[in-house]
C-alpha cells in the first residue's frame, strides 16, 4: 500500500455518464464533448458536401450516437478522486471569495480533484466543481486555476446542468422527426432519398444542440469574469488559461471554420469576448496572492511526485535541487519506487525547513507508517493532526498508525480520533474501515458492522451494506443514534437492491 492515504484514490466518488455535464474547460484532444455525457467522445468529422452514400450515411450516424449519449443513461462510469488535506484546504481557501462573489456560500461548494491528466473541469449537478489533476499540473499559477473555477461557478449559478436537458430535448425532437420522414421515404422505395433525410436531420439536431452548448459557455465565460472582478482577483490567469487552450486548439487544427461542430466557442473568441471586462476592472493590476501561489507550487510538486512515473518525477526534480518543491516531489517518487531511506531523507529535509508544518509532518509520518514503523510514525502524525486543526484526512492516517502498533493501549485513542474524523468527513471509506477495525479489536462487533455498512453504502455495495446494517441493529441498543443510523442504512440499501432488481427485468 504505497502512499494510499496521503493521496487517496477514493472509490466513493462515482459519477454516471447520465449525471455529467460537459461544461467548462476542456483540452488536449480534438473531440466533441456532448451534453450530460462526458464519457461520450466522438472525433470531429468534417461536414460532407458529397452526395449521400452508404459510407457517408454511416459516418453521419455519429450524430445519432452523440445525441443518444445526451438522452440515454449508460452504465456508471467511475473515476478516481484524489483526496489530500493540503490540496483540499488550498482549493477551499482560494475558491471562497469567488463563491461569495457568485452569491453562494463557501460551506456549500466543494472543489473535487479527479485523477485525470487531461485539462478539464466541469460541474455535474449540485454545487460541486470537478477539476482534473491535469488542470492543476498544466496551470502556471494558482490564479489560472481560480479562473477555471470561476467559470465553473457560472455553470452552477446558471443552472446549466438542468438546462442541458432542454437543449437535448429540442435537438432530439428534430432527429426523431427526420427519422420518421426518412423511414417513410425508404418504405416508399426511395432508399437514397430516405437516407438523405435521415442524415440531414441528424446533422441539424447535432448543430442545434452544439449551438445551445456554445451559448451556455459564452454566458459562463462572462459570469466567470464577473465573479473574479467582484472578488477583487485579477483576471490575468483567466485569460492566460484560455490562451493555453488556444494553443491546444492550434495543435489539433481546431479553428472557427469547424466551430459549429464544437460544444465550446473557440478560445480566440472567448478571449476577445471577456478581455475588456477583465482589463477595465480595478483588480486587473492587483498582485497575485503570494500565500496561495506558494502553496499552489507545493501542491503541484506533490502531484508530480505522486502521479508522474517516478523516473520522470526525479528527472524533473533532480537531487541537486534543494527547494521545498523538489524535496516534496522526490519524497513521493522515492516512496513509490521502493526507496524508503531516500524518501525518509527527503521528509527530514522538509521538516527541518519548517518543523511545525502539519503537511510536512504528515508525509514524514505516512512514510514511516508504510515502511513498517508505526510506533515512530505516531509523533509526527499526532503533531500533524493537531497542527492541521484535526484535519479528518490526516486524523485518519493517525488513527491507522495507532491501530497498526497493535498495542491495545492505543486503541481507545484510535477510536476517539477516528470517530471525530468520520463525524467531520463521512465521505472517507478508509476512515470507516479503520474505525471498524478498532471496534472489532476492542470487542464491539455490532459497531464494527455499522462501520462496514457505512463504507459499503458509500462505495455502492448495497448488499454488504444491508447485511452489515442488519447485524448492527441486532447488537446496538435500540433508539440510540448508532441504532437509528444502522436502521437508515438497512432501509436505503434494501431499496437500492430492489431498484437494481427492477432495472434488470
Amino acid at each position: 500500500m504505497v502512499a494510499a492515504h496521503l493521496w487517496r484514490l477514493s472509490d466513493q466518488w462515482q459519477r454516471s455518464a447520465s449525471d455529467q455535464h460537459a461544461s467548462g474547460f476542456s483540452g488536449g484532444s480534438a473531440t466533441i464533448l456532448l451534453g450530460p455525457a462526458h464519457a461520450c467522445r466522438f472525433s470531429i468529422v468534417p461536414p460532407a458536401a458529397a452526395p449521400v452514400t452508404r459510407r457517408n450515411t454511416i459516418v453521419r450516424f455519429v450524430a445519432v450516437a452523440a445525441l443518444a449519449c445526451v438522452s440515454m443513461s449508460p452504465a456508471a462510469h467511475a473515476q478516481s478522486i484524489l483526496r489530500d488535506a493540503e490540496t483540499e484546504t488550498l482549493l477551499a481557501d482560494m475558491t471562497a471569495p469567488l463563491v461569495t462573489a457568485a452569491g453562494l456560500r463557501p460551506s456549500d461548494v466543494k472543489v473535487v480533484l479527479i485523477n485525470d491528466d487531461s485539462i478539464n473541469a466541469f460541474v455535474a449537478g449540485g454545487q460541486i466543481v470537478y477539476v482534473h489533476s491535469g488542470t492543476i499540473q498544466a496551470a502556471k499559477t494558482a490564479n489560472e486555476v481560480q479562473g477555471v473555477i470561476a467559470h465553473e461557478l457560472g455553470h452552477i449559478t446558471g443552472g446549466h446542468v438542468s438546462l442541458a436537458g432542454r437543449g437535448a430535448q429540442e435537438a432530439t425532437g428534430i432527429s426523431i422527426l427526420s427519422m420518421v420522414l426518412g423511414l417513410a421515404a425508404m418504405a416508399a422505395g426511395a432508399g437514397e432519398a430516405g437516407a438523405g433525410v435521415l442524415a440531414a436531420g441528424q446533422q441539424a439536431a447535432m448543430t442545434k444542440y452544439l449551438a445551445f452548448s456554445r451559448q451556455q459557455e459564452a454566458s459562463t465565460d462572462a459570469a466567470g469574469a464577473k465573479y473574479l472582478n467582484a472578488a477583487g482577483i485579477t483576471g490575468k490567469g483567466y485569460l492566460n488559461f484560455f490562451k493555453t487552450m488556444q494553443q491546444q486548439e492550434y495543435r489539433y487544427g481546431i479553428t472557427r471554420k469547424v466551430e459549429y461542430m464544437l460544444s465550446h466557442p473557440v478560445s480566440s473568441e472567448r478571449v476577445a469576448a471577456i478581455s475588456e471586462t477583465l482589463q477595465s476592472a480595478p483588480a486587473w493590476n492587483k498582485p497575485l496572492n503570494q500565500d496561495w501561489e506558494e502553496r499552489f507550487k507545493r501542491v503541484q510538486a506533490k502531484l508530480d511526485g505522486y502521479l508522474l512515473p517516478p523516473a520522470q518525477a526525479l528527472q524533473k526534480y533532480p537531487e541537486g535541487t534543494q527547494t521545498v518543491y523538489a524535496h516534496y516531489a522526490r519524497a513521493y517518487a522515492y516512496h513509490r519506487s521502493g526507496y524508503p531511506q531516500k524518501a525518509e531523507a527527503e521528509t527530514e529535509a522538509l521538516v527541518a525547513s519548517k518543523p511545525s508544518d502539519p503537511y510536512f509532518l504528515e508525509i514524514k509520518g505516512q512514510i514511516l507508517l508504510e515502511a513498517g514503523k508505526p510506533q515512530e510514525a505516531l509523533a509526527p502524525l499526532r503533531a500533524a493532526t493537531e497542527g492541521s486543526r484535526n484535519s479528518p484526512l490526516i486524523a485518519t492516517t493517525f488513527g491507522h498508525a495507532l491501530i497498526a502498533t497493535e498495542n491495545k493501549a492505543n486503541y481507545d485513542e484510535a477510536k476517539r480520533v477516528l470517530r471525530s474524523a468520520v463525524a467531520r468527513d463521512d465521505q472517507n471509506p478508509f476512515a470507516w474501515y479503520q474505525l471498524g477495525t478498532v471496534y472489532e479489536r476492542t470487542g464491539d462487533p455490532a459497531r464494527a458492522a455499522l462501520a462496514t455498512a457505512e463504507r459499503a453504502s458509500m462505495v455502492g455495495d448495497h448488499r454488504t451494506a444491508a447485511v452489515s446494517a442488519r447485524y448492527a441493529l441486532a447488537g446496538i441498543p435500540q433508539n440510540t443514534p448508532d441504532w437509528i443510523r444502522a436502521q437508515d442504512i438497512a432501509m436505503t440499501s434494501a431499496n437500492s437492491i430492489d431498484g437494481d432488481k427492477r432495472k434488470r427485468k
